[in-house]
């Protein structure tokens, strides 16, 4: 009778995986990066949920209060202002119209000038490209006495018109659609000539969809640019019922007559409602904007 045993399996040893510390290192140190620049915004959301007393007592607060719901109330809905007549609707509204017109206007601003700079071979073309990028080194801050003194002659102050249309041209726009058109096989050019295309046609139905990438990644940036103005809208608008967001939540903070207190709640509420938007803006057309910036296959 033969003995039959059962041979066991041979455990094989499994090779831990590597900890590769520069991958945490490079990780430790982009989370450390966002949270810092993060923790001011927390500040400004908790502070929000205070009352003005608590505020001014103990300045920024580090948890939450039991006056969010009132301030953010108070500061989109309630008549403020020195004349009692302008509300966080209403500014919201007109930094929306604001953004809006900088990054449409804009746009398509540059879209034409990139465009004619590329496909029609005028003389000094490329002379005027450089001009027009060389206004990059005249930033608002430089030309705004003569930028409000044109715009009060015109009679534009106190109007979205005003806001808008000085500021609408953009080198950096230009710029950026310059070097995406050039990217554009010229087999296209070509292809809409023998179609009978003209200049007009192969802009708006080749051009511009080919773009949308592009156009949406600009939007973003001018759309940003255009919210955030401060200066510039504090020098337009007298009249509180054209105040911007930016703007309103300056005047608030300079209300300080006397005993008063200045709402710091709803500042600080008014400042998380100023966020918002942009950085929805950014959320949604994100892919988009990355597209638009390091695509290269066009």
């Amino acid at each position: 009778m033969t003995d039959m045993t059962t041979a066991s399996p041979i455990a094989v040893p499994t090779a831990r995986p590597r900890i590769r510390w520069n991958r945490v290192g490079d990780h430790a140190i982009l989370i450390a990066g966002a949270l810092f620049m993060l923790l001011p915004v927390l500040l400004t959301l908790t502070t929000s949920t205070f009352d003005n007393i608590t505020i001014h007592r103990g300045g920024l607060q580090f948890a939450f209060g039991p006056d969010g719901f009132e301030n953010y109330q108070k500061a989109m809905f309630e008549k403020g202002g020195f004349t009692k007549t302008v509300d966080g609707m209403r500014m919201m509204m007109n930094s929306l119209i604001l953004g809006l017109g900088f990054a449409v206007g804009k746009i398509v601003i540059s879209m034409m000038a990139a465009y004619a700079i590329v496909y029609f071979r005028f003389r000094f073309g490329t002379i005027a490209f450089w001009i027009i990028f060389t206004t990059l080194l005249l930033p608002l801050e430089v030309r705004i006495l003569p930028s409000y003194e044109v715009v009060q002659n015109l009679g534009l102050l106190n109007t979205y018109t005003g806001l808008i249309v000085p500021l609408i041209a953009s080198a950096t726009g230009t710029f950026y659609f310059r070097q995406f058109f050039k990217s554009v096989p010229e087999e296209l050019l070509e292809a809409a000539r023998i179609d009978g295309a003209g200049p007009v046609n192969f802009f708006i139905n080749i051009l511009v969809p080919l773009s949308q990438t592009m156009i949406a990644a600009i939007f973003i940036i001018m759309f940003v640019y255009g919210w955030n103005q401060y200066l510039w809208p504090t020098l337009m608008t007298t009249d509180e019922s054209m105040f911007t967001l930016v703007r309103g939540i300056k005047q608030i903070m300079q209300v300080w007559i006397g005993a008063n207190i200045p709402d710091y709640g709803v500042a600080m509420a008014l400042a998380i409602i100023a966020m918002t938007p942009p950085v929805l803006i950014v959320i949604l057309f994100q892919s988009w904007f990355v597209k638009g910036l390091v695509e290269s296959d066009k």
